[in-house]
């Protein structure tokens, strides 16, 4: 599993066969401080994750089997939705809700 927070969406006119009605966004993978770690993909929702959203993601086969058919052909699935972020050095660097705790803008 990994970050990311929705930054987008994806709209498709033509889709293979088990993604109809499954909605894409658009994701920018970040830390736990909400700093972007990577460039931007498409992922499945599953769980009606909205813009700005800190989501939490699976990949790979993981990613197919998180969607309502499994095995359909997709690379990233949002499996949830992040309340909080604790890391190890004590600091909460997301809360759901929030913008004035620290690292997630």
């Amino acid at each position: 599993m990994y970050l990311g927070r929705v930054i987008g969406t994806c709209v498709a006119s033509q889709r293979s066969p088990g993604l109809d009605g499954v909605r894409m966004l658009l994701v920018e993978p970040v830390d736990g401080a909400g700093r972007v770690t990577g460039a931007p993909f498409v992922a499945a929702d599953t769980v009606s994750a909205g813009p700005g959203e800190l989501v939490f993601l699976v990949g790979a086969r993981e990613a197919s089997l998180a969607l309502e058919q499994p095995f359909v052909p997709v690379d990233a699935a949002i499996v949830g939705l992040v309340d909080e972020v604790h890391r190890t050095d004590g600091a909460r660097s997301f809360l759901r809700g929030r913008d004035d705790v620290g690292g997630a803008s």
